[in-house]
């Protein structure tokens, strides 16, 4: 099992920058890939980044050039730097982890850019 914790989110102004940070409860080594998603009101969840532990990413074309994912292997924690932010990213982000045959979920952080 695996424990997510997700910080970082808040109210920021179009173009500005945020980072989201995700720290996982057991070694990132073991996990199969960490990402973020997001859900705004009355959409789907959707993938934003994500990254394998081959190093492999996979970003929105949304997000691209724009959002950047990274890890710290020695805290257990996963990045999402978020830079030139639109009002259209404004959703709840959630931190999400590979682990086995389950994908685990955090509680999730707000994050709302306004115009």
């Amino acid at each position: 099992q695996v424990q997510l914790v997700e910080s970082g989110g808040g109210l920021v102004q179009a173009g500005g920058s945020l980072r989201l940070s995700c720290a996982a409860s057991r070694t990132i080594f073991s996990i199969n890939a960490m990402g973020w998603y997001r859900q705004a009101p009355g959409k789907q969840r959707e993938l934003v980044a994500e990254l394998a532990n081959s190093d492999r990413t996979n970003y929105s074309d949304s997000v691209k050039g724009r959002f950047t994912i990274s890890r710290d292997n020695a805290e257990n924690t996963i990045y999402l730097q978020m830079n030139s932010l639109k009002p259209e990213d404004t959703a709840v982000y959630y931190c999400s982890a590979e682990y086995g045959k389950f994908r685990y979920w955090g509680q999730g952080t707000q994050v709302t850019v306004s115009s």
